[in-house]
């Protein structure tokens, strides 16, 4: 039996294919287009997904969206009535697209797909919460999904049984968490739906002076981790913007204007908003804890993606383990859409061992083979070495500990916002000056934003706090104080952005300035040439950590295809790219000309 799932029209469109039950292709629809963030219906990835499993959309048995329009299209009227006439503009904005696809959706998918057979809709929060919980290593466990909004529901707990998902609660709109932390995503000058682990990557540098601020006049929060927001503060319900001229006045400003430099006050208003967050999340984990008994917690959605909170529910002991969709957001909704059907809707058994999920290491769209990838070489008169299959890791971690920036091309596509080894570009983590070469020359980023690392999941007591594993980027660790370096008097009173370039660690690329890291565990089981390549790294530094930061630059969705992955190479300062058993060394390229075909057709957000 075959399940297609589906997400689309809000953002990370994305399409998932069950076969008996099992994950067998997954992808977003933005690294079919290089849109990024593409929420438009995910015909590229529907594709794929098919192409993968040697199937004809005939030969699929149930299709499953993964919310209800029908009520989403009424949240959206009953607010613009409540809200009258001041959303207008908004109204009229939205209107068009809701009259001439999204109510029409089953029409849609049936000429899309070319699809006749039966068409179901969960609601947005129970995929979310069956994408957290039904490819969970657990039998049995607490289901806490949290994001923007699905159709009204911003925040729902559960518990997930065998095959059975028991939604507990929710908190409705416009009452969310995720509005809130983007409002200030957008207060702070960053891009809505994207910018959001930016403010989390800024908060370490600020102070949290804001907190008792949010707190009295934004939202009112309990100690069950209910909550309510001041509305009077807030444009998103009727607006075309976050937040509205009661915000600014109460925090003294404008909303930065995106790309302009950054002050000390955007970093203070992170760290109040991060601080406020994890507040939240930890009252409602306790309460979780208490009401349902259960000894393992789940997270999916948008807000699950905050690993610095994710770290403080594991930290603070509330339950024994912890286990977050890698696909937290809209795209994991699609997976979460094609399991409730499986499991809730068709009622099949589900088997667990409490060790080990199902996810494959989300490793789970387009791979391409070594023929493919020498077609595009050889057709492009592109320079090239041949590796040896068996040397293909050893040679990653030689460049590597050479200092060079390598990006690595092997593998199944990863399905989720992180790159975990099959799409990355790799760095030596000792290097002091390597941050601050990858976010400005080949990230073309900003230069606060703390690179992950990737460490060997047999080794990783040894560089961080952390017993267990964390395979999909979704934890956030502290450094081992033995692996810390001591700073000096005058370092101490550095302020702000001024202790970025601080070495804090044995490992300072990948040390951010609170001594924390949002690891990625590497394991032999899921992707076994990728271990081997931190391996052989390892032996020659006695470092088991590399940095991995996803292959794209900023405003570009991951690389999916060989030519993504050359261009983006191009366009950068990388100095190798390892593509297959295929190496091209940066030095003997032709240069990429800035208005050719290939460069235009890459343009970026």
């Amino acid at each position: 039996m075959y399940i297609l799932g589906i997400s689309a029209f809000y953002h990370d469109s994305a399409a998932v294919l069950l076969k008996n039950g099992e994950i067998i292709a997954a992808a977003q629809e933005e690294r079919f287009s290089r849109k990024k963030h593409d929420h438009r219906f995910p015909k590229n990835a529907v594709k794929f997904c098919l192409e993968y499993a040697g199937i004809t959309s005939k030969m699929v048995d149930y299709v499953a969206f993964y919310d209800k329009p029908f009520l989403k299209f009424e949240r959206l009227i009953e607010t613009y009535i409540s809200f009258a006439p001041m959303g207008i503009k908004s109204f009229l904005k939205a209107m068009p697209l809701w009259m001439s696809e999204k109510i029409w959706l089953k029409d849609l998918i049936r000429k899309e797909v070319d699809f006749e057979g039966e068409i179901l809709f969960p609601e947005h929060h129970l995929s979310h919460a069956a994408s957290a919980f039904y490819p969970s290593p657990y039998n049995s466990a607490a289901i806490l999904t949290i994001d923007g909004v699905g159709e009204w529901a911003t925040t729902s707990i559960g518990r997930g049984r065998g095959n059975e998902i028991e939604i507990i609660s929710e908190i409705k709109f416009p009452h969310s968490l995720g509005m809130l932390y983007s409002a200030f995503t957008y207060y702070t000058g960053f891009k809505v739906n994207s910018g959001e682990y930016k403010v989390m990557g800024l908060a370490p540098y600020g102070e949290a002076k804001y907190v008792d601020l949010i707190l009295s006049e934004l939202i009112d929060l309990k100690e069950d981790g209910s909550f309510r927001m001041n509305m009077k503060y807030f444009n998103y319900c009727a607006g075309l913007t976050m937040t509205n001229e009661k915000f600014h006045k109460l925090f003294g400003g404008k909303p930065r204007k995106p790309e302009s430099e950054l002050t000390q006050w955007e970093m203070d208003l992170a760290r109040s908003l991060q601080d406020v967050t994890e507040l939240v999340i930890l009252k409602i984990a306790k309460y979780i804890a208490k009401t349902t008994g259960e000894k393992k917690l789940v997270m999916a959605g948008g807000v699950a993606l905050n690993c610095v909170a994710n770290g403080k529910v594991l930290n603070e002991g509330i339950f024994e383990d912890l286990w977050i969709q890698p696909a937290a957001g809209d795209a994991g909704g699609a997976l979460g859409a094609a399991l409730s059907i499986w499991y809730g809707y068709l009622n099949n058994e589900r088997k667990s061992d409490n060790k080990t999920d199902t996810m494959m290491g989300a490793y789970l769209g387009p791979e391409y083979k070594d023929e493919e990838i020498l077609r595009f070489l050889e057709e492009n008169h592109i320079a090239y070495e041949t590796i040896n299959d068996g040397e293909i890791a050893k040679k990653g971690g030689e460049l590597i500990a050479e200092e060079n920036v390598v990006g690595w091309f092997q593998g199944r596509m990863e399905f989720g916002p992180r790159a975990l080894g099959a799409r990355s570009i790799l760095g030596d983590a000792r290097s002091a000056r390597m941050q601050s070469v990858m976010n400005l020359k080949i990230k073309y980023r900003e230069s606060f934003r703390p690179f992950a690392p990737s460490v060997l999941g047999d080794k990783v007591g040894e560089f961080f706090e952390f017993d267990r594993e964390s395979p999909y980027m979704l934890l956030v660790a502290d450094v081992k104080e033995s692996k810390r370096r001591e700073m000096t008097s005058e370092e101490r009173k550095l302020f702000g952005i001024e202790k970025l370039n601080i070495i804090r660690s044995e490992i300072p690329a990948v040390t951010h300035i609170d001594y924390s890291a949002r690891l990625q565990t590497v394991h032999k089981e899921t992707n076994p040439k990728y271990y081997e390549l931190i391996e052989e790294f390892d032996r020659k530094t006695g470092v088991p950590v590399i940095i991995n930061t996803s292959f794209n630059v900023r405003g570009e969705p991951i690389v999916c295809s060989p030519k993504d992955a050359y261009v983006c190479f191009m366009r950068t300062e990388m100095d190798y790219l390892i593509m297959g058993k295929y190496l091209l060394n940066k030095k003997a390229q032709r240069s990429l000309d800035k208005d050719s075909d290939w460069m235009k057709e890459y343009e970026l957000d």
